[in-house]
């Protein structure tokens, strides 16, 4: 059962050796996400029986192995996080490199996680089937979701300015801060992939782990929403209610 999700982002930049000295400016996003995944971990260290689960968008839809590793060699910063082979067959997608890093972050680089992987161009159904697989999968189970906004949210951006960008980021928000599973799993794949928005299907993901028929009965929390080079970010956690 799904007792517990943290939902950030996975921009590059958000390690900071890689950064360098524009690592200050995500020093806010990076204590959000911080503070999310302590959260994460300690709801399943609260009891027996319990796991955290990584998801993120990657080429295709698969389960990685506890030790598969990920390499932030193509961005220029010569690191890997894993025991694994980050060249080999299970290497890890960007989002779940940077969901390893995060864990690392937390002093659990070896706690009792597993690491999925969802297809970019996954339909909304394969991904509620999937996040309801996942939740029943332990009797404790946490998320910790990684997933970029919009990257068409400036001229700057990657995907340059697109005027629906600003409010399909501020609809992810509100569902992320509302736990609406509802509204996650309501978004649209076609108009996602337009907005370079790579945290679609591991949102709804989360949203059939939660129970994507209307408002789930977790407390949630946005810690942080921005977009400071043109691609949003989200920072939010979800903990069941008792």
């Amino acid at each position: 059962m799904l007792i517990h999700a943290a939902v950030c982002p996975h921009p590059p930049l958000l390690v900071p050796e890689l950064a360098g000295a524009a690592a200050p400016e995500l020093d806010g996003l990076r204590a959000a996400c911080g503070r999310a995944v302590r959260g994460a971990l300690a709801a399943v260290q609260a009891g027996r029986n319990g796991i955290v689960i990584v998801v993120g968008g990657g080429p295709d839809t698969r389960a990685h192995g506890p030790e598969a590793a990920g390499t932030l060699r193509p961005y220029g910063l010569d690191r890997t996080f894993g025991t694994g082979d980050p060249e080999g067959p299970d290497a890890l997608p960007l989002s779940l490199t940077i969901g390893r890093w995060l864990l690392e972050e937390a002093a659990a680089p070896g706690a009792a996680a597993r690491f999925q992987s969802v297809g970019e161009d996954a339909a909304p159904a394969e991904c509620l089937r999937l996040g309801r697989e996942l939740a029943g999968s332990a009797e404790r189970v946490a998320f910790l979701v990684m997933g970029d906004g919009s990257a068409c949210l400036s001229e700057k951006a990657p995907g340059y300015l697109d005027p629906r960008a600003e409010p399909y980021d501020e609809a992810v928000a509100r569902a992320l801060g509302d736990a609406d599973t509802a509204a996650l799993a309501g978004l649209d794949p076609g108009v996602s992939r337009e907005l370079l928005a790579a945290g679609r299907p591991a949102w709804q993901v989360l949203a059939g782990a939660a129970g994507e028929a209307g408002a789930a009965p977790f407390d949630a929390e946005l810690l942080d929403h921005r977009a400071p080079y043109g691609v949003g970010y989200f920072v939010a956690t979800w903990t069941r209610r008792a």
